[in-house]
């Protein structure tokens, strides 16, 4: 399939024939689960994160994300009143994401249950519901758009502003995810994004985040080569993390979403 027009029109759901096998367990049918896709990669000593004090990190990211619910609750609680009064539906809206992949590392391993290997463990992400309830109805999961019409009148200030992701400090909160990461995507995404850029298995390898350098350095995707951009600064990013890159793009990603810039 030729890489033209919108990425939410390229991006779709991927179905690759594996061989069966029996599983230990029941896999939840309601949890998004394409089937695994292997691609070739580079020297993985290229993409090993960089080490840091993991128990550090965490502290430091719970305590933002406990100050940051804890700032914005009235401001959530006016928009969640605004968002059952305009629309209907439920004020939260919920999706299976990909997040950290264990599996990398053997020592890891040990701890992963996993039957499938999606890239990385799925858990549920958070956000204000910013689109109609029959927004994926036809057009399964794909990217939303600039100007995407599926998104409701009250959904345009809050994705302008990002305040639809203020929620995700709870997935900061139960482990998912850090303040500061690679954004993750759907199974079925990830799945394309895999078996089309090598290299995009390997940001996997540390939790997702809420922003990152590819949202203070690059815009929005219009093409294959801007995800390609966007994977590496991704991998730059475990390549290079501490807390003070962390600090660093966090401290830039404010005026990035006042002021729109780059790819927020």
């Amino acid at each position: 399939m030729p890489w033209t027009g919108s990425t939410a029109e390229r991006l779709g759901d991927v179905r690759v024939n594996t061989p069966t096998r029996p599983r230990a367990r029941v896999i939840d049918r309601t949890v998004e689960r394409p089937r695994s896709v292997e691609a070739p990669g580079r020297n993985e000593e290229e993409y090993v994160p960089r080490t840091r004090m993991e128990g550090l990190n965490r502290f430091f990211n719970v305590v933002l994300a406990a100050i940051g619910l804890a700032l914005t609750l009235p401001i959530l609680i006016i928009v969640a009143l605004l968002i059952k009064a305009t629309s209907r539906g439920p004020i939260l809206y919920t999706q299976t994401r990909v997040g950290l992949d264990r599996r990398w590392r053997r020592t890891l391993a040990l701890r992963e249950s996993r039957q499938e290997d999606l890239g990385g463990q799925v858990f549920t992400i958070y956000k204000l519901r910013t689109m109609r309830v029959d927004a994926e109805k036809v057009s399964g999961a794909v990217w939303a758009t600039e100007n995407d019409p599926r998104v409701t009148t009250l959904g345009k200030y809050l994705r302008k502003y990002r305040i639809d992701e203020v929620p995700q400090l709870w997935n900061v909160l139960l482990g998912d995810m850090n303040i500061v990461g690679p954004r993750p995507e759907r199974p079925s995404i990830v799945a394309r994004l895999r078996h089309d850029i090598p290299e995009y298995r390997y940001r996997h390898r540390v939790k997702p985040g809420l922003t990152g350098l590819a949202q203070i350095n690059q815009k929005y995707d219009a093409c294959l080569d801007d995800v390609r951009a966007k994977v590496s600064w991704d991998l730059r990013y475990i390549r290079e993390q501490s807390l003070w890159l962390d600090i660093r793009v966090m401290l830039q990603t404010v005026p990035s979403v006042l002021l729109k810039f780059q790819g927020w």
